[in-house]
């Protein structure tokens, strides 16, 4: 990874890395085990005793078919797609790529309640975890804080500690292993990125041009002072 670190998310006794992941992904592309281990460079008995020792921590992630009409090979399991699901969301957070998936907004504060503050912004009005005092700011939230609804299902803002919404159109969708990167205009210069699960995905329809709403809690979501803002009783004022 750039990052000059790289993501380790622990199953039971084992520890799961890029290469298993790599593995994995080699399996779900090339189709059988011994053609992923061939591809990445590998021995065939090394990747299958790694498989192994991932499935007695982890349970069953290769499906392993036999000759017949369809020839044999292997396949992912569900469980092996979540496992990369939330390998995934691991590294993007470690990786730095969860910051791009970001959406920051400029606003003023309208009222402040203890440390959060009531933010208009020209998307809509967020309640923000306050950083600073002064009355410019930029709000911000990762898209790990975000769920999304189908409008008809979304809760009112009353029902829930998710205390802003968007409603908004999807614009883009782009799948990965086990995950997709959904777009979505909300009405901001930039789309808001959320990471979900292809399970997700498909269960909202989730496809350029549908609607939906995006909510995510007050506390996830921060304010810091503007460009240019001055705090109040700043001595440099």
């Amino acid at each position: 990874m750039d990052a000059g670190f790289e993501a380790h998310l622990r199953v039971g006794g084992e520890t799961v890395d890029e290469r298993d992941a790599a593995l994995l992904r080699a399996v779900a592309a090339e189709g059988s085990l011994n053609a992923a281990a061939s591809a990445l460079g590998r021995s065939y008995s090394r990747a299958h005793g790694r498989i192994g020792d991932l499935e007695d921590a982890a349970g069953p992630l290769v499906e392993r078919r036999r000759g017949g009409s369809e020839g044999g090979g292997s396949r992912l399991t569900d469980e092996a797609r979540e496992l990369l699901a939330e390998f995934d969301r691991l590294q993007a957070a470690l990786s730095g790529t969860a910051a791009t998936e970001r959406l920051v907004l400029d606003g003023r504060v309208a009222a402040r309640d203890g440390d959060l503050a009531t933010v208009e912004t020209a998307t809509g009005t967020v309640r923000a975890l306050a950083l600073t005092d002064a009355d410019d700011v930029r709000v911000a939230f990762r898209s790990d804080a975000v769920t999304l609804h189908a409008p008809e299902s979304a809760p009112e803002g009353g029902e829930t500690s998710a205390r802003n919404r968007f409603r908004g159109e999807v614009v883009d969708v782009d799948r990965g292993e086990g995950t997709a990167l959904v777009r979505i205009d909300v009405g901001a210069e930039d789309p808001l990125v959320v990471r979900v699960t292809e399970t997700s995905l498909d269960g909202l329809g989730l496809e350029p041009g549908v609607d939906v709403v995006a909510s995510f809690k007050a506390t996830a979501t921060r304010a810091t002072a503007a460009p240019g803002a001055t705090e109040p009783n700043d001595p440099n004022e």
